[in-house]
């Protein structure tokens, strides 16, 4: 029986099976190989949030962690409508004739973008980033940001891509697409540092290989809710104009997080060292699919010509989405106008929403683990007895995420039981490490709840920590099977 799994393109008769003689009437079926397909397909970071969702369809009760979504409840269908007629007047005030409102919505519109101007405006009172419009292009959500600066920069196996790790299976996934070879700079215990991405420039030039490009997340980073400080931005910025390389800033979580925040790496950049990702996904809301890309790099051709890289990423981007959906940027455009362009207006109560929910989560960690110290959750165990089993966590001061590392294996078994028994989700940070680590650890996200069910999706997490640390507790302990 031939199953489709063979080394080649196979086609079965009478049924699919392959085992009968084909008859005149019989339709043709065709079984592809898996091992004929590109390897992405098979590629475990491509799996990851097919397995969480999994998960939480398996167990609809269950308070999950897991998803790194802004709040429902800022969000009114009616509001959509409002959006868009506002951008449709504007165009209107700005001298467009019906006829041309009409096709721009309705048309594919230029491949850079309809809004660029409205996006390199609110760039300059949001983020203090002054940038022609010329140099934005706008994406089909941040995604496809990466994916497009990713494609251009790396142009062959001499090239490498590093990135921040643990980092965001975006920009993973997108290098294995791409065939993109990469390598992992390991966050230290307060985030990213400059020396180890030296470091690993140097070991990447004794492998024969470049360092093109480095992602990061310097702000509230997903997965684990660091930030970059000050003086790690300079040293960055002074380290890759040394060795020559790009920094690929992605900062979502910057205009959704309270308090003042550092400056952006852009905005510190005077040598175009930085091409920056931008999304509206959480700032505005993420089912406009609106991202974009600041690329104001020069770029030279052999005949003396010059252009900005804005322009080269705009060739790749019209050869894979064509545009961005003209409806996706009105409504986006709407929220801007209705803002002066100011999205950090559009997110006074919202950053206050998310600051509010990561101190609930930290509170109620602080509370159910003492010290760090698993307690008594039935009475069996003092939290203060020596070599007692330790939780700890970051404090991040924004974002929506955090991680807690656990004297256990957090692994997708442990997941599933987590869940299944216990009625709490989260995310392994083994998902997030694209050359291995965060085995013991989890992210948490505290953005699609509410503070009571924080609290009690918090309780649930206790309760499942402390009976898994004292099953890995008793199996450390057990007799060695094989001792005698």
């Amino acid at each position: 029986m031939n199953d489709g799994i063979g080394d080649g393109l196979v086609t079965g008769f009478g049924g699919g099976n392959g085992t009968t003689e084909p008859s005149p009437t019989d339709p043709v079926v065709a079984h592809l190989s898996r091992k004929q397909l590109h390897g992405s397909v098979c590629d475990p970071v491509l799996d990851t949030m097919n397995f969480l969702n999994e998960i939480t369809h398996r167990h609809p009760e269950a308070i999950s962690f897991a998803p790194g979504r802004p709040y429902d409840g800022f969000f009114d269908t009616e509001q959509i409508f409002t959006h868009i007629r506002r951008y449709l007047d504007h165009l209107a005030d700005s001298g467009y004739s019906p006829a041309r409102v009409r096709d721009t919505m309705f048309q594919y519109g230029p491949t850079a973008g309809l809004i660029r101007e409205l996006i390199a405006d609110s760039l300059r009172r949001d983020e203090h980033i002054d940038v022609p419009p010329e140099s934005v292009v706008v994406t089909a959500g941040c995604q496809e940001a990466m994916f497009l600066a990713v494609r251009a920069l790396i142009s062959g196996p001499g090239d490498v891509l590093l990135v921040s790790s643990p980092c965001y299976v975006g920009i993973t996934g997108a290098a294995r697409l791409l065939d993109v070879a990469l390598a992992a700079v390991d966050e230290g215990p307060d985030g990213f540092r400059c020396a180890d991405l030296a470091a690993a420039i140097r070991a990447e030039r004794s492998r024969g290989r470049r360092c093109r490009a480095f992602y990061l997340v310097p702000d509230h980073s997903n997965p684990s809710g660091n930030t970059v400080s000050t003086a790690e931005r300079h040293a960055l910025l002074d380290l890759a104009e040394r060795e020559d390389f790009l920094i690929l800033e992605d900062s979502p979580y910057r205009m959704v997080s309270p308090g003042p925040q550092l400056p952006t790496l852009k905005s510190l950049d005077r040598n175009r060292r930085v091409v920056h990702l931008g999304s509206f996904a959480k700032t505005l809301f993420p089912g406009a699919r609106v991202g974009f890309v600041v690329a104001d790099q020069v770029v030279a051709d052999e005949a003396g010509g010059t252009a900005l890289l804005a322009d080269e990423l705009t060739r790749i981007k019209s050869m894979v989405t064509v545009n961005t959906s003209p409806l996706g940027q009105a409504a986006a455009a709407g929220m801007l106008l209705a803002a002066e362009g100011r999205t950090s207006a559009l997110n006074v109560d919202t950053s206050a929403y998310y600051g509010r929910a990561m101190r609930a989560t930290l509170e109620r960690l602080d509370a159910c683990f003492p010290g760090g110290r698993i307690g008594p959750q039935d009475g069996s165990r003092d939290p203060g007895e020596p070599g007692a089993p330790t939780v700890r966590w970051n404090r991040p001061d924004g974002g929506f995420f955090l991680a807690v590392d656990v004297p256990f294996r957090a692994d997708n078994a442990a997941l599933d039981r987590s869940a299944r028994e216990f009625g709490v989700i989260w995310t392994p940070m083994s998902y997030f490490h694209p050359q291995g680590g965060g085995e013991h650890r989890l992210r948490l996200s505290v953005s699609y709840l509410t503070e009571a069910e924080i609290t009690e999706g918090i309780a649930r997490l206790a309760r499942f920590i402390e009976a898994e640390s004292r099953i890995e507790a008793e199996s450390r302990s057990a007799p060695d099977a094989h001792a005698h």
